[in-house]
């Protein structure tokens, strides 16, 4: 029997909110559902109701996520504006500043093990997200000779790679102490891998 009046709707979320505080103390491996419970102060059984097991309330905590991250880089991205080169250097510092307001939620995204397949709903709006740093690669691609023209795909898979490789290392200090702002240190890779491309000038 649960402990609190919760309805049916907000029960679900505050397993949400009792697995993001978890995350926060033990990481997204780190705790079992029957802690996610008595965070939430209702009984093991109220949880299966909702999640099948941490896994599934674990890919609910990455869907929100991925749902706050979507719009997030849809809002940097602008429709392009006010250039392709800044709406794609915009996404870039979006990733980050996600990662640095949503701890909880990116690493139930990126740290958690999750296969984003095995949960449609999660695959769905991670999707999303995906497409609009695509976008703007795409934009930024137009202008090139088509025979000189990287796919727009896996210059936007560089870009998260990168992106996601300063967050890891550098804003959650797994890389140690550095003396540039992880911002900087995104902006010159971009940077010198467009330069590479020939999609921004050398003196850029």
């Amino acid at each position: 029997m649960m402990k609190r009046g919760y309805h049916h709707g907000n029960l679900r979320q505050a397993l949400v909110e009792a697995a993001l505080a978890l995350i926060a103390e033990k990481g997204p491996q780190g705790f079992t559902l029957s802690e996610a419970a008595k965070a939430a102060d209702v009984t093991p059984a109220a949880v299966y109701r909702h999640f099948a097991g941490r896994d599934d309330l674990l890919a609910e905590v990455a869907r929100q996520g991925f749902d706050i991250f979507a719009a997030l880089l849809e809002f940097a991205f602008d429709e392009g504006r006010p250039s392709a080169l800044a709406a794609f250097e915009a996404t870039g510092r979006a990733y980050l500043a996600f990662a640095r307001k949503y701890p909880g939620h990116y690493q139930a995204m990126f740290e958690s093990g999750l296969q984003p397949g095995r949960h449609p709903d999660l695959a769905q709006v991670a999707g999303k997200a995906r497409a609009t740093m695509e976008r703007a690669a795409e934009l930024l691609v137009r202008g090139m000779p088509e025979g000189r023209r990287p796919p727009a795909g896996m210059i936007s898979a560089h870009a998260w790679a990168v992106s996601h490789g300063v967050v890891e290392l550098f804003l959650r200090g797994n890389g140690g102490p550095q003396p540039w702002p992880a911002e900087d240190l995104l902006e010159t890779a971009i940077g010198i891998y467009l330069r590479g491309l020939g999609l921004i000038a050398p003196d850029r």
